[in-house]
């Protein structure tokens, strides 16, 4: 699962904290009191009864968003003999409760506290006997009332979108989400990781729609009410977590990897751009299946795209579920590269194996999912954009990991949390992949794959956990690595690694002071050290065992560069104390993505020093984009000294760079200059490029230079505009237009992904604030009202209340009673919003 509410986290607080500076950021780490539920030890669920299979027949009404369902679940003891039985079965209607034998139901008694269902079976039934339970059963999704979090931000498990078709431009929808323990919510189970069942699903659907589930689709039969009935067939066995379905105006694309089928359904807007969103889904199963020796395991593989979906992705068994933002225009699609939406598709596909395939065998070993998932998404930019797209993707989300304290306290495999919610968070992701990336480096890849087909082969169509992993990662490579997995998998936090370097010139002996400057434990860390003499290089491996180590090495003469880490893979907060000229030196001569941000990084920290300068003159011609952008923007507009010989660099970027994004933000900046006037052709020609984004910028530079102009222009631009250039039109709206401007503003906004809106948020804050029209005040209010209802689990809630204060502040002085009494009961509703 990709959990995208919690990604855009960073985005709620750093923005809305640009907006709301009166409220401080500490407000959001206040301590908890002790956690009763923290006390709990969170194992693997026992196993009395054991899944076998589940066959379901299920209608829909969508005017009650009721679901009418009927099962047959045929269950077997798992070793002990037993004559009870007890399903999960959440915000239910139950109306038949069964036995089935020799054709006929024989009622059994139940009892039901509306989350589980307690059957008493007619007899004892040995582990050798299967039997058949037939319920009959109402599933009232929007009735139900469960916790959900900040990773899936609903749990009801069945969605109606639209079902009145009330919301005009919508479409009428139907979908389910199983994880974590949801699909409960539509159709009684035993809702546990460690259970596995074959199904069947009958869905009696109008006859317009298309359906998608499970498996293959066995047949279609037509209906004399205008009513169709398709039955999907899951012959191998997968957890209830991941069932699913889906309903819908859906338009399928049809493709093929080697000889199993691979579609993609999109509403019929998108339909046209399927083979650009999702075409390259062939050539990443044949990746996965060739690296891991195990080829793709199921009949089809299907990937769908819903509205409102309560998280990012979900990879559904043979089907995953996709949230809207991974679909696009050619021309979205264009400036996005390796971006959210490519990297999702990639990251549920290597679900497939690790997840669907081989399932955790619990929640607190949730690693063995989404830590594979989250690799799997550098496994593929490597493969396909470069070293350093993969390296970048690694780094990015190392920072993300490394940016929040809370993470340090945390174990990869832990059994003890407050709510199974709780363990999809930056640990089970991003620290999991890049101990998966760390065991790569050190086993080798060809090792560390042979581990991974070890580990599926074993484990097929049954469950894992870290010391599966572990079995078969020592099965491969012949070496003990308990050490490494009770130290990252069973253990929190990461080194902070301090690094000093002396040279003695009199005994010609290069010295490396490593330090771990963390709290408690010392952590055991292999690494290279590279030694650079001209252009030569000899690597060093090493290991790090201790808090304190010191290095030593003769040489002929002093090295121009040592580079401790080499490989750049260990996971830690780092402080390494090269000089600027060693940095330079690194630049030039180190060959990966991290040894040329490392140096800019340091240059930019002292780009008043000329050796600084110079690495970051050399930066601006980097072969990577993303290193070019950073540099970019890295470089203070005051530094004149800089400035001047960079500016001719940014301008060739704005002209001639291959990569739009890369442009548009060498536009962006070249915008803000005092020469920026006489580059006016370059940014009336950048309206006219296919790319949103170079337009974005060039429509925001032409808003400095010529405002009235810009106007106009952002009016001619209103039929079509996504991204970047929907950025720059609300923001010159917000700074210059009128209430005329905010239909476009408010749909825009309405319509616009979380992150975007984020991105917008000043924007369309300042312009909610000074409409003339209370009316259209009232509607952005609403809209801030939501958003801090939405993301109150991530912060948002106190930052909102305060930009509303803001926004009333405003109100008041237009004499707009109305919109200030909104307000006022929008901040308490905020406030109440458990």
């Amino acid at each position: 699962m990709i959990i995208k509410p919690r990604i855009y986290k960073r985005a709620v607080l750093q923005t809305m904290f640009f907006i709301a500076t009166a409220v401080a950021l500490p407000a959001f780490a206040q301590q908890k009191s002790e956690d009763p539920l923290l006390k709990i030890y969170r194992g693997s669920a026992e196993k009395i009864n054991d899944l076998i299979h589940t066959k379901l027949d299920v209608k829909f009404d969508y005017k009650k968003r009721y679901l009418y369902g009927k099962e047959w679940v045929t269950i077997k003891p798992h070793i002990y003999a037993t004559d009870s039985l007890r399903l999960d079965a959440k915000g239910m209607d139950i109306k038949t409760v069964a036995v089935v034998r020799n054709g006929r139901n024989i009622p059994l008694k139940y009892t039901y506290d509306n989350l589980s269902l307690a059957i008493k079976l007619d007899k004892v039934y040995q582990s050798t006997e299967n039997y058949t339970i037939y319920i009959d059963y109402t599933a009232k999704p929007d009735e139900l009332k469960l916790e959900a979090g900040a990773a899936i931000t609903d749990a009801k498990g069945l969605y109606f979108i639209n079902p009145d078709s009330t919301e005009k431009g919508k479409p009428v929808q139907i979908w389910t989400q199983g994880e974590l323990e949801s699909s409960s919510a539509w159709f009684p189970t035993i809702d546990r990781t460690n259970q596995k069942t074959t199904d069947e699903i009958s869905m009696t659907v109008p006859a317009k729609y298309v359906t998608l589930s499970n498996g293959r689709l066995a047949s279609q039969k037509k209906n004399a009410d205008g009513t169709r009935t398709d039955t999907w067939k899951m012959e191998l066995p997968h957890s209830p977590y991941l069932f699913m379905m889906a309903v819908g105006d859906f338009k399928i694309y049809r493709d093929k990897w080697r000889d199993k089928e691979v579609s993609y359904y999109l509403e019929p807007a998108y339909a046209p751009y399927a083979k650009e969103i999702f075409s390259f889904t062939p050539e990443v199963m044949e990746f996965y299946s060739k690296i891991l020796g195990v080829d793709y395991p199921w009949n089809k593989y299907a990937q769908i795209v819903v509205r409102d979906y309560v998280s990012g992705a979900m990879e559904n068994t043979t089907a995953t579920l996709h949230g809207a933002y991974v679909q696009g225009t050619a021309r979205e699609l264009a400036d996005r590269y390796y971006d959210k939406g490519r990297s999702t598709i990639v990251h549920e596909l290597f679900h497939q194996w690790f997840g669907d395939y081989v399932t955790a065998e619990s929640w607190s070993n949730l690693t063995v999912n989404e830590s594979f998932a989250d690799f799997s998404e550098t496994l593929w930019a490597e493969h396909k954009y470069g070293q350093d797209t993969g390296d970048e993707h690694n780094n990015e989300a190392l920072e993300t990991y490394l940016e929040d304290p809370a993470n340090a306290t945390k174990d990869l495999v832990r059994f003890h949390y407050h709510a199974a919610q709780d363990m999809f968070d930056d640990v089970s992701y991003k620290k999991g992949g890049r101990i998966l990336n760390m065991l790569r480096n050190y086993l080798t890849p060809t090792v560390f794959f042979k581990g991974l087909n070890i580990y599926l082969k074993t484990n097929a169509f049954k469950n894992g956990e870290g010391q599966q992993l572990r079995l078969a990662m020592e099965e491969a490579s012949g070496k003990d690595l308990n050490w490494f997995f009770n130290q990252w998998y069973y253990g929190a936090g990461h080194p902070l690694l301090d690094i000093k370097y002396k040279w003695d010139e009199a005994t010609k002996t290069q010295t490396i002071y490593l330090n771990q400057t963390q709290d408690g434990k010392a952590f055991q860390l292999p690494m290279a050290v590279d030694i650079y003499h001209g252009t030569q290089k000899e690597r060093h491996q090493i290991w790090m065992r201790s808090k304190s180590d010191t290095l030593t090495f003769k040489l002929t003469a002093q090295p121009g560069l040592v580079n401790v880490d080499a490989d750049k893979i260990t996971l830690s907060k780092k402080t390494d104390h090269k000089s600027l000229r060693e940095l330079l030196f690194q630049y030039q001569h180190a060959p990966l993505y991290m040894d040329r941000l490392e140096a800019i990084e340091g240059a930019a920290a002292q780009q008043n020093d000329p050796v600084a300068q110079q690495i970051l003159l050399a930066a601006l011609q980097d072969k990577y984009y993303g290193l070019r952008i950073k540099t970019m923007n890295s470089i203070a507009p005051d530094n004149t000294a800089l400035t001047n010989p960079a500016i001719p660099l940014i301008l060739k970027i704005a002209k001639t760079d291959d990569n739009n994004l890369a442009k548009a933000e060498a536009m962006k900046i070249i915008s803000g200059t005092k020469d920026a006037a006489e580059q006016v052709a370059l940014f009336t020609e950048g309206l006219k490029s296919s790319s949103y984004a170079v337009q974005g910028a060039s429509l925001y530079a032409i808003s400095i230079l010529k405002p009235t102009e810009a106007l106009t222009i952002a009016r001619s631009l209103e039929k079509d505009n996504k991204g970047e250039l929907t950025k720059a039109i609300v923001a010159i709206y917000a700074k210059n237009g009128s209430d005329a401007e905010w239909p476009f503003v408010y749909k825009n906004y309405q319509d616009s992904d979380p992150q975007s809106q984020f991105n917008m948020l000043k924007d369309f804050t300042i312009m909610t604030a000074h409409l003339k029209n209370s009316e259209n005040a009232q509607q952005g209010i609403n809209i801030l009202k939501d958003m801090g209802i939405k993301y109150k689990v991530q912060g948002a809630a106190p930052i909102i209340i305060s930009i509303l204060n803001q926004v009333k502040e405003v109100r008041k002085q237009q004499n707009d009673d109305p919109s200030v009494k909104l307000i006022e009961e929008a901040q308490q509703q905020i406030n109440d919003k458990k």
